[in-house]
C-alpha cells in the first residue's frame, strides 16, 4: 500500500512544481515583451536626447506621446475609418478566397485557371493597384481602398484553404467512394470540415495584412480621413512627431486585427482534434 501512496505523493509533487512553472511561463509571455518594449523606448529617448537627432530623422518618444494625447480624438476617428475599410475588405476577401478554393478543389480545370490568377495577384504591389482603383471608382468613395484590401486578403486565404481541402485522409476518401457520395457531398462532409483549421489560419494571416493594405492604399489620393492619409499629410507638413503618433495608432490597429484573428482561430479549432488548446 505504501507504493501507491508514494507514487501519488510523487505525482502530486510533480504537479505542484509544474503548476507554478506553467504560471511563471504564462506571466513571462506577457511581462517579457512589455519589459523589452519599455527598454527600447528608454534607449530610443536617450539616443535622441543625447545624440541630438533632428525630429525629421527620429522624434523622441516623449514628443510622440505628447502628440498622441493632443490628437487622440482625431486618432480614434481616423483609426475607425481605416479599421472599417480593413474589416470590409477582410470579410470580402475571406469569403471570396474560401469560395475560390472550394471551386478549385472540386474541379481540376477551375483550379488550373484560378490558381495562377491568384498567385499573380499576390505579386501585384499595392502602390500600383491603389491608384488604378482610385481612378476607376473615383476619389470620393472608400471602394478603391476596400478593393485593395480584398485583393491582398484573397491570396493567403485561398492558398491556406486550398491546402486544407487537399488534406483528406485516405480512409475518409475510401469511405466516400464506397458510399458513392457525390462531389458536393464529398466537399461538404469531408473536405470542408477537415479544412477548417487551415481556413482559420488563412484568416489569422490575412487580418493584419488587411490593415497594412488599407493604410498603404490611403497614401494614393482619395478621402483624407484615414491613418495613412494623416501620416502622409503630417510628414509633408514637417509635423514628424504627429506623423509618428498616427504610425503608433496604425501599429495598435494592426495588433488588434491580429489578436482578433488569433482569437477566432483558437475558438473555432479549440475542440477539434489537433486544434488549439
Amino acid at each position: 500500500m505504501s507504493a501507491p501512496v508514494e507514487s501519488a505523493t510523487a505525482a502530486g509533487g510533480v504537479g505542484a512544481v509544474a503548476g507554478p512553472g506553467r504560471r511563471f511561463r504564462g506571466v513571462s509571455v506577457i511581462v517579457a515583451p512589455v519589459v523589452f518594449g519599455v527598454a527600447v523606448l528608454v534607449v530610443w529617448q536617450l539616443v535622441v536626447t543625447v545624440g541630438g537627432l533632428p525630429a525629421f530623422l527620429l522624434p523622441a518618444p516623449t514628443a510622440i506621446a505628447e502628440q498622441i494625447g493632443a490628437q487622440f480624438p482625431v486618432i480614434l476617428e481616423t483609426a475607425a475609418v481605416t479599421g472599417g475599410n480593413a474589416l470590409v475588405g477582410l470579410v470580402l476577401g475571406f469569403v471570396l478566397g474560401v469560395l475560390l478554393a472550394i471551386l478549385a478543389a472540386g474541379v481540376r480545370v477551375v483550379s488550373d485557371l484560378i490558381t495562377p490568377v491568384v498567385l499573380a495577384a499576390s505579386a501585384i504591389p499595392i502602390v500600383a493597384l491603389a491608384p488604378v482603383f482610385t481612378t476607376m471608382f473615383g476619389s470620393t468613395t472608400e471602394i478603391p481602398r476596400r478593393l485593395v484590401v480584398m485583393v491582398v486578403v484573397v491570396v493567403p486565404v485561398y492558398v491556406s484553404t486550398a491546402r486544407g481541402l487537399r488534406q483528406v485522409r485516405p480512409v475518409h476518401d475510401e469511405l466516400m467512394v464506397a458510399l458513392a457520395a457525390t462531389r458536393r457531398q464529398y466537399t461538404r462532409f469531408v473536405r470542408l470540415p477537415g479544412a477548417v483549421p487551415y481556413v482559420m489560419t488563412g484568416l489569422r494571416l490575412a487580418a493584419p495584412a488587411a490593415v497594412i493594405a488599407a493604410i498603404v492604399a490611403e497614401y494614393f489620393g482619395g478621402l483624407q480621413n484615414g491613418l495613412g492619409s494623416r501620416i502622409s499629410s503630417a510628414a509633408a507638413n514637417t509635423a514628424y512627431a504627429r506623423a509618428w503618433a498616427f504610425v503608433a495608432a496604425s501599429i495598435v490597429l494592426g495588433l488588434l486585427f491580429f489578436l482578433a484573428g488569433l482569437l477566432a482561430e483558437r475558438l473555432v479549432t479549440r475542440n477539434r482534434p489537433g486544434g488549439a488548446s
